[in-house]
């Protein structure tokens, strides 16, 4: 069906300003707009039905303890911090229409900031476990802080939903309390991939990654999945934190690829796909959900243009969306529908009468409803039982 299933999904807007903005980018209205979604060998697939998503309001009778939290972790602050206020946006969403509608049942959200940075990530996670009243964690937001404290999450029982830590490994670790809310990037790998080279018709791509496991982990999946049209004589690795590609820019300009795909987050996709168009190299810049929001347009401006970004998130339906911009005066981005459909179920499991840590668990362990974003069902790795990517293009 093409764009016309998604002709009422919409990832616009701008999220608020964090530390390492580029200021005064002209965007020239620029926004992310979603083309199609498409299965593991790159062919477009129909958009969920969200006729049947479940709804966080429940039926308004639930009763609850005045204490029930639920807890949400990711980078709240930094230069990475608009994709975790999109996180916490959509729980907040989901929560404010559970607690509106069930006077009975008001469940506090607790906020933790990671900064995206596992070793502070491995300083908050503690806190949240060792706090009774909260039973169910959406995140980490980030794989690299997921990597570091699953097992201490595990261990605990407390059960983690993540909405965006997306590297394949994570549920090779035996975590008992783990699951992921959308396809892994060994999914979204091969799925790109392909889509470049069947669909898109690309023959030469170099890929670019950053020293994340985010980024390592879904540059070695792209690679793969491209096949030969992956070029290893223009392949580059950049560190978390540069802003200077001089070097990176000249190697790819060289190779006069058809494309470039970035495997990292949108900090460093703005800056690198700016001088990329500065240095005259105007071939299709890709990336994935690390890049995938409407900060990489701010910062990047007028050079965004025609960058075809993938996730395996969900664009958000216009009722959705009207809800969440008059809740936070935005637009939601990346991960927003899926951090609302992951509180959504967590809501549903206490409005069940799941009040205890190991009852939550078991009742998310269970579960199989549908969502906005796709159908929610795991297998006993913690991963969905199954899982899409959508391709969007900034325009």
């Amino acid at each position: 069906m093409g764009v016309t299933a998604a002709a009422a999904l919409v990832l616009t807007g701008c999220s608020e300003k964090t530390a390492g903005d580029t200021e005064g980018a002209d965007t020239g209205g620029l926004s992310i707009q979603p083309l199609l979604q498409v299965d593991d060998a790159g062919k477009e697939v129909p958009a969920a039905d969200t006729a049947a998503a479940a709804d966080p309001a429940g039926d308004g009778s639930a009763t609850c303890p005045p204490t029930t939290s639920v807890a949400m972790a990711g980078a709240l602050t930094g230069p990475d911090a608009a994709l975790g206020i999109n996180i916490v946006n959509g729980v907040k969403l989901a929560l404010d229409q559970h607690n509106k509608a069930n006077p009975g049942c008001q469940i506090t959200l607790k906020e933790f900031d990671t900064e995206g940075d596992p070793q502070k990530a491995s300083q908050v996670i503690p806190q949240i476990v060792n706090d009774p009243s909260v039973i169910g964690l959406v995140g980490p937001a980030f794989s690299g802080e997921t990597k570091a404290t699953g097992q201490i999450l595990s261990d605990a029982g407390l059960v983690s939903v993540s909405s965006s830590a997306t590297n394949a490994t994570l549920t090779e670790n035996g975590w008992k309390s783990f699951f992921r809310g959308l396809a892994n990037d060994d999914v979204q790998g091969p799925s790109v991939a392909k889509y470049l080279v069947d669909t898109a018709g690309y023959k030469k791509v170099c890929v670019v990654q950053d020293n994340t496991d985010y980024g390592v982990g879904l540059a070695a999946s792209i690679t793969e999945g491209l096949g030969a049209a992956a070029d290893p004589a223009c392949a580059a690795s950049i560190k978390k934190g540069d802003k200077d590609f001089s070097a990176t820019v000249t190697k790819i300009s060289g190779a006069q690829p058809d494309a470039i795909f970035y495997s990292g987050y949108y900090a460093e996709a703005a800056p690198l796909v700016q001088q990329l168009r500065s240095g005259g190299v105007d071939a299709t810049f890709v990336s994935a959900d690390g890049t995938n929001d409407p900060q990489f347009v701010s910062q990047a401006g007028g050079s965004a243009k025609g960058a075809v970004l993938s996730c395996p998130c969900g664009p958000a339906p216009d009722e959705f969306a009207t809800a969440y911009e008059e809740l936070h005066g935005q637009a939601p981005g990346v991960y927003s529908v899926e951090a609302y459909d992951l509180a959504t179920i967590l809501a549903l499991g206490i409005d069940g009468g799941k009040l205890t840590r190991p009852d939550l668990l078991e009742f998310v362990r269970g579960y199989s409803g549908d969502g906005l974003a796709r159908h929610y069902q795991w297998n006993a790795d913690g991963e969905l039982s199954n899982a899409l990517i959508w391709i969007y293009e900034v325009g």
